[in-house]
């Protein structure tokens, strides 16, 4: 327990990037733009659960926003992970879902995953913004995305439960 609590402090000089991220999807929202969300495991979890929470309501009754996890359509990922390979079945998504002015918001405790880095890629390439929930240095997500929030820590459960 002391060991998340430690950490939970130390993120607190992460509050200017997180401001700025948030600013990047708020911006992105009022424009009439999307937020999509990905990653796996428990980060897909992670997605799902903030993309229901924009559609849906987190508080109170309000519009729902646009949002989505490409981690939620079974049927997508095993289409595109059978014809094209499981390291695109996220950027494939985007290249059909995404638009300039559009967020990506990239979750992997480890920032090395081949379908997220290519998922991100794609999204420059199309001119969305993107951002990374991340940990362990970042990787080479870190590298690329526009907003890197990494968590200072090496253990998976520590990083998922800051994000």
């Amino acid at each position: 327990m002391k060991e998340h609590f430690d950490l939970f402090e130390s993120i607190k000089t992460l509050e200017e990037k997180i401001i700025n991220a948030s600013l990047l999807m708020i911006d992105a929202l009022k424009n009439g733009n999307s937020i999509f969300w990905c990653g796996n495991g428990g980060s897909a979890s992670d997605s799902e659960h903030l993309a229901g929470e924009l559609i849906g309501r987190f508080v109170g009754n309000r519009k729902a926003l646009k949002s989505l996890s490409l981690s939620a359509d079974s049927a997508v990922i095993t289409c595109i992970a059978n014809d094209f390979g499981y390291d695109e079945i996220f950027s494939r998504q985007i290249e059909g879902l995404g638009q300039q002015g559009d967020v990506l918001v990239a979750i992997s405790t480890s920032g090395i995953s081949k379908n997220i880095l290519n998922a991100c890629l794609r999204a420059k390439s199309l001119k969305l913004k993107t951002i990374g929930f991340l940990g362990k240095g970042g990787g080479e997500v870190g590298d690329i995305v526009d907003n890197s929030i990494i968590i200072p820590s090496y253990s998976t459960a520590r990083i998922q439960e800051m994000h």
